[in-house]
């Protein structure tokens, strides 16, 4: 553990572990597989079907299948080693990729082995997330880690989609999807021999996947602390997709052309990159945590702006202001890991991730729904100012389930107490210590 007070490790502390090293390549790789896999396997169905319909079903194949996978798959996570986990879902996402090459493949085969990726793509990111964790501990280290795991997906959505488009434009793209067989291959060997294998944490052994998987996610959401947090980490991000999902008809609604609709998507990364980079090399491990609730509680106040129909001088801003804001997971990432117990761990980051996969889809659908019958900016600014409120009573939860607080409050209360009957014979009478029954007899056996 670091010295209170010391100067914060920052991120080059963390690149000196060798099994993060590891993990950090593997994850490169395997998000280069996934961005080249979407992009190329949306363009091959739209050639072969003409449909913009069937196209964009192969896209939302990505996010459909999370919250399925993520139930019913996520036992696996605790239940094997999970160096073992990591490298069969490797091969298995190789695998899916490979049969999308073959000319064989029927559209509907190709949105199957989509879902198939899918599915156990929670699955992959819970039980790598718990391995950062027995990897860096759970400490400093192990929120830099995940932070640096967030920043490079996040740098994904800038460069991924373009540098797709360019390997597009030079090869089919059957050929362009066997690259991400090459990726998932890598990102397996990688794995399989820069890490440690670990024994499985346990959890259910004796039963079968599923149940495992399903007493895991019963288990998790009746810890009381652990499900506010997780409800944290939904929420926000169910309300903060709405200007990226609505970003082409309000650039259309304010005739700023096409060209806006780059801008307005990518401000929002840029911020939230810029965000977790402070936050890691600025900050220590209790300025985070500091940070986390008044932070998150106007994360999404920047949208509000929405609401007097703002240009791109005014709204480019605001949308990097929210992404700005995404400092605070890396304290919220700190509480998650120290109140779900070890042995729950893989699960809860898997329920977690797929959630969290889950809600973004749901959120853009509903801010598409929502744009059907009120303009553009008025939906933009009602998720953020509904998304506040939602905010706002969760932190109220997170704050109640903080045993740190209630122990210092405790502590506080007894140091009161043993001051104000210094020289009176001890507590008064009307001491809480007196009215919570806690003066004993100490002579009495």
């Amino acid at each position: 553990m670091r010295r209170e007070g010391a100067p914060p490790a920052g991120y080059r502390a963390v690149f000196q572990v060798r099994e993060f090293r590891a993990v950090f390549a593997a994850h490169l790789m395997s998000l280069l597989g996934v961005v080249v896999c979407e992009i190329s396997l949306t363009v091959l169905v739209y050639d072969l079907t003409g449909s913009p319909l069937m196209s964009a079903l192969a896209f939302a194949a990505g996010f459909l299948p999370y919250l399925l996978g993520g139930t019913l798959l996520a036992g696996a996570a605790d239940r094997y080693p999970a160096r073992r986990v990591l490298v069969v879902c490797d091969l298995v996402c190789a695998a899916c990729a490979a049969l999308m090459v073959l000319p064989a493949t029927p559209v509907a085969g190709l949105l199957a082995l989509r879902c198939a990726v899918a599915a156990v793509s929670p699955v992959f990111s819970g039980t790598r997330i718990a391995t950062l964790a027995d990897i860096l501990g759970d400490g400093d280290l192990f929120v830099l880690g995940r932070s640096l795991l967030r920043i490079v997906s996040q740098s994904a959505l800038l460069v991924g989609f373009g540098a797709g488009g360019v390997l597009l434009a030079l090869m089919p793209a059957r050929a362009a999807i066997g690259i991400t067989v090459v990726t998932f291959l890598g990102s397996a060997v990688v794995l399989r021999l820069g890490t440690r294998r670990r024994p499985a944490r346990g959890g259910g052994a004796g039963g079968t996947l599923l149940r495992d998987s399903l007493l895991g996610a019963r288990a998790v959401f009746a810890h009381r602390r652990a499900r506010a947090l997780m409800l944290m980490f939904w929420v926000p991000p169910a309300f903060v997709v709405a200007p990226e999902a609505l970003a082409a008809p309000y650039a259309d609604r304010i005739g700023a052309g096409t060209a806006a609709v780059g801008l307005l998507m990518c401000a929002m990364p840029v911020g939230h990159i810029a965000g977790e980079l402070w936050a890691g090399s600025a900050l220590g491990p209790r300025g985070r945590e500091r940070i986390v609730v008044p932070v998150a509680a106007v994360c999404l106040l920047p949208l509000a702006v929405y609401a007097v129909r703002p240009g791109l001088p005014l709204a480019v801003p605001a949308l990097l202001l929210t992404g700005l804001a995404s400092a605070y997971t890396l304290g919220l990432d700190q509480w998650f890991v120290e109140a779900v117990p070890e042995e729950l761990r893989g699960r809860a980051m898997t329920v977690m991730t797929a959630g969290m996969m889950t809600v973004q889809g749901v959120g853009m659908a509903a801010a598409g729904l929502a744009a059907e019958f009120l303009p553009v900016h008025h939906v933009v600014a009602g998720f953020g100012i509904v998304g506040t409120g939602c905010v706002l009573a969760l932190l109220r939860e997170v704050r109640r389930t903080d045993d740190r607080r209630t122990e210092v409050r405790r502590t506080e209360v007894r140091r009161t107490n043993v001051l104000d009957g210094a020289g009176k014979g001890g507590p008064g009478p009307n001491s809480t210590e007196a009215r919570d029954g806690d003066v004993h007899d100490m002579t009495g056996r």
